[in-house]
């Protein structure tokens, strides 16, 4: 397979210079896995790559998976697909859609995924066994990825991004949405580095997903937890719940972009940043290397407030 159009060397460590930050010795980079590619950017090449791997392998034709009306993700496998010469059907959630709803799914018709779009009581089968085996069943050649990537290949491709980091990091800062790829880095970082995760989701059960995610992933759930128990959860920073703002966050963003050159969106991105630097500058960090996660998703209306 040639994935050289995803060129993870491009995802390079970028420091961020804060003045208050840096008289207290802290040193800040991003891990800016957001410069992998414009489309499928950050994360969710990472959770596709060794799905897209699987199809190779085992000669399908193409790939099925799910989605919302705004989802990064499926407009990532549509690109992914469309450059790499498969097919892709979408099962988008909302069957009042339709192609010309939105930029996002405008997008996914145009990479030439085929898009499906299901009521809401269907779409909650996503993740069913038997549902999923009727889908085969019914697109034969077709290979299914779970929204957002979310699956054990997912997880594995995700343990690569903190390996590429080849400096000491004494803590890693990361959004949390699905919690795979929180979970692939904290397989793959080094016991003495902490991992911080900031959900999106209001009400979001980090831990236990992170563990349910984990005992597939590594077979062992007493192991899983273990890992999990050092995890730092810093749930206040989701601004009223996924995909909800404020003028304050909003103005943030704006200033990131405007002093270091670094796009945020205000559905992950920005969020886990802001959320952060609160938590650099009220808590004992000094003289310790931090690194940010950049995940990507700047598609769709994260451009509207990173550049407007």
């Amino acid at each position: 397979m040639s994935t050289t159009i995803f060129n993870t060397q491009k995802s390079i460590l970028q420091a961020i210079e804060i003045p208050e930050l840096v008289q207290r010795g802290i040193k800040l980079y991003v891990k800016r896995d957001d410069l992998i590619h414009n489309e499928v950017s950050g994360n969710k090449w990472r959770k596709l790559k060794y799905n897209i791997e699987q199809v190779y392998q085992g000669k399908f034709e193409g790939v099925f998976t799910f989605g919302g009306a705004f989802s990064n993700h499926l407009v990532a496998t549509a690109s992914a697909c469309n450059q790499l010469g498969l097919k892709s059907i979408g099962f988008v959630r909302g069957n009042e859609l339709t192609i010309n709803s939105n930029d996002t799914l405008k997008r996914c018709y145009e990479l030439g995924m085929e898009l499906r779009f299901l009521s809401r009581e269907e779409y909650a089968l996503r993740n069913d066994k038997q549902y999923i085996h009727e889908i085969q069943s019914e697109n034969l050649g077709f290979y299914p990825i779970p929204e957002g990537g979310s699956n054990y290949l997912g997880v594995i491709g995700c343990q690569e991004i903190v390996k590429e980091i080849e400096i000491p990091i004494d803590h890693l800062f990361i959004a949390q949405g699905t919690a795979t790829t929180s979970c692939g880095v904290l397989i793959g970082k080094n016991s003495q580095t902490k991992l911080h995760v900031i959900p999106v989701l209001k009400g979001f059960h980090s831990k236990e997903t992170m563990v349910d995610i984990l005992k597939y992933a590594l077979l062992d759930e007493d192991y899983a937890n273990e890992l999990v128990e050092d995890v730092i959860v810093h749930s206040e920073y989701h601004f009223g719940g996924y995909g909800k703002y404020s003028d304050e966050l909003i103005h943030f963003i704006k200033d990131i972009y405007s002093g270091y050159q670094l796009p945020l969106d205000f559905v992950y991105t920005g969020k886990v940043f802001y959320g952060m630097l609160e938590e650099l500058r009220s808590g004992n960090f000094d003289n310790q290397t931090v690194v940010f996660i950049h995940t990507g998703g700047l598609q769709g209306n994260g451009e509207l407030v990173v550049f407007g």
